[in-house]
């Protein structure tokens, strides 16, 4: 739609009935919304909308100085006649065979040339284009220089393909004539297949009473009426019917001055154009509803869908592996140091889940990570039937409630935008936990000081077992014997000794119930941020793709509004 503002302000010099921004507004809106709806909506739902864009953007950039004018009418209505009277020259063939107009004929007045692009593009083959330009008409046909006349086969033809002729044209030309006889002006076909369809296009519709000539005088007046009142109850009472014979110049006189008027104005091809906005406007606005939100999607329900993700990627079973490896690794660092490399036998719970904060050697994680490292794949256990069932069960919550208020089928249009990644889920979920700072990289200070106390406390003892035994091998050996100071009765070898011992298992004892608070706040941090990281996956793969539906809802109705507005 690009090059739509300069075709249509090529096509409206000088006075026109159709705003010329006006008419580039509306078909600029109409090819927003198709946009907006791309890959939303069902195709067979947006074709009327695709045909007028690509149709009037080849209209637009064909010749802006002829008028095409279609015959239409049923077997024997006399259309190839009128034709050739319209014409004053014998070129559409005249039968009595039916289908008697088996192909559509053109006659252009004046050059040829000027007109030969647009009849490529209604589909004429060029051996059944004539030019209505004579020497001898001297100025007769001025009047009509810039016609593009069609003669198209029976609407009513038994053949399949003279029938899909006529609807292809008569979305394509900028007039149409619908030519009856007395006889059949009342046929349920040419008004139920085809003019009640024309109530948006009566500016470029005329009805045609031909053969009037096989009626009394008297009698013509009361038919032409009479197809006026059916056309009232068509919706085209604003529909001019005109009488027509072909016996004489006379007999169409008045079509042949109403297709001039046509012809002066250029105004056909733009009034077809704005009809067929109406049209598809009308169409289109069925699909819209109430005024919707990108941000409808309320955060309970996003609360809901994170807490099924959790279940579903395993972070219980993280936050309690988490709570567990707190308290391996502060057992490793305050315990006593006699026993401490009793655990280092155990397996490190985060370590066992292949998860971060595992530390280098899979015990303490107390180093900071110096390089980041590839996520690798977690060995979590796999989701069960209930929590793929809860994930299934919140993300249907989503899409009911973006697509509540919405109309048929834009909650269809939600429902699969809220699905279009769920296989995109297990992975995306597996390395948003993989990727998560568990908060267990660095040791705590009070390890540090409760380990230092520990240590302190072993190495008293380890001096009062070594003075002990310095003693006793003075003794063995025959030596004076040491004089230990006393603390009390108490010789101070075995106040260290014995009071290493006893510091070591005190300061664990007490320290004991402080690690399992403490373990139990890690596991609470770590599931707090194991819940951000699995709802930023939720959001990603759900809750965007369905905002990214509300959001496109809000432009095309936007679009659909400008296109409204501007009739």
């Amino acid at each position: 739609m690009s090059n739509l503002a300069g075709k249509v302000r090529d096509a409206l010099r000088g006075d026109r009935l159709i705003d010329a921004d006006r008419l580039l507004n509306r078909l600029e809106a109409v090819d927003r919304f198709r946009r907006a709806v791309d890959g939303l909506l069902p195709e067979k739902r947006l074709g009327t909308a695709h045909t007028l864009v690509e149709r009037a953007e080849a209209r637009l950039a064909l010749s802006r100085d002829h008028t095409v004018v279609a015959l239409a009418g049923a077997t024997g209505s006399g259309k190839s006649s009128l034709f050739n009277a319209l014409a004053r020259w014998e070129m559409s063939p005249v039968g009595v065979r039916r289908p008697t107009t088996g192909v559509t004929h053109a006659c252009v007045w004046g050059p040829l040339t000027g007109a030969a692009k647009l009849l490529d593009w209604v589909g004429v083959l060029p051996r059944h284009r004539f030019v209505r330009e004579s020497a001898l008409d001297g100025d007769d046909e001025l009047a009509l220089h810039g016609l593009v006349l069609l003669d198209l086969p029976d609407f009513d033809s038994v053949q399949w393909a003279h029938r899909a002729e006529v609807d292809r044209l008569v979305g394509l030309v900028d007039l149409v004539v619908w030519v009856v006889d007395p006889q059949k002006y009342a046929d349920r076909v040419v008004h139920a297949n085809y003019l009640r369809d024309f109530r948006k296009h009566q500016d470029v519709t005329v009805v045609v009473l031909n053969q009037s000539d096989l009626l009394p005088p008297a009698e013509v007046p009361r038919v032409v009426a009479d197809l006026h009142r059916i056309l009232v109850t068509d919706q085209l009472d604003q529909v001019p019917v005109l009488a027509t014979s072909t016996l004489n110049q006379a007999g169409i006189a008045d079509l042949r001055a109403a297709l001039e008027r046509t012809v002066a104005s250029r105004q056909a091809a733009l009034s077809r154009l704005s009809a067929n906005v109406d049209v598809v406007v009308d169409e289109l606005a069925e699909l819209m509803g109430p005024a919707a939100n990108e941000n409808d999607v309320d955060r309970r329900t996003i609360r809901r869908l994170t807490e099924a993700l959790a279940g579903s990627a395993g972070v219980p079973a993280v936050a309690e592996a988490t709570r567990r490896a707190y308290v391996h690794r502060a057992g490793g660092a305050t315990g006593w140091p006699v026993v401490r490399g009793w655990r280092r036998l155990r397996p490190d719970p985060l370590r066992r889940l292949h998860l971060p904060g595992s530390g280098r050697d899979g015990t303490a994680g107390d180093e900071p990570r110096t390089a980041p490292t590839p996520l690798g794949v977690t060995s979590l256990p796999d989701p069960t039937a209930a929590q793929r069932a809860a994930v299934g069960l919140a993300v249907r919550a989503i899409a009911d409630q973006a697509g509540a208020a919405l109309p048929d089928p834009w909650p269809a249009a939600v429902t699969a935008a809220a699905r279009s990644r769920l296989t995109d889920l297990p992975d995306a979920l597996d390395q948003a936990v993989a990727g998560t700072d568990l908060g267990m990289d660095r040791r705590p200070l009070w390890w540090r000081i409760v380990g230092g106390v520990q240590w302190l406390a072993i190495l008293a003892a380890l001096a009062g077992l070594g003075w002990l035994m310095l003693g006793y091998a003075l003794r063995a050996l025959g030596l004076p014997p040491l004089d230990y100071p006393t603390v009390g009765v108490v010789p101070m070898p075995t106040v260290l000794l014995l009071g290493g011992l006893l510091l070591g298992v005190v300061v664990a004892l007490l320290v004991k119930p402080v690690i399992g608070w403490a373990a139990r706040r890690a596991g609470g941090r770590a599931e707090e941020r194991l819940h951000t990281s699995v709802g930023e996956v939720g959001r990603e793969l759900v809750v965007t793709p369905v905002r990214d539906v509300l959001r496109r809802y809000a432009q095309a109705r936007e679009a659909l509004a400008l296109a409204s507005s501007s009739r």
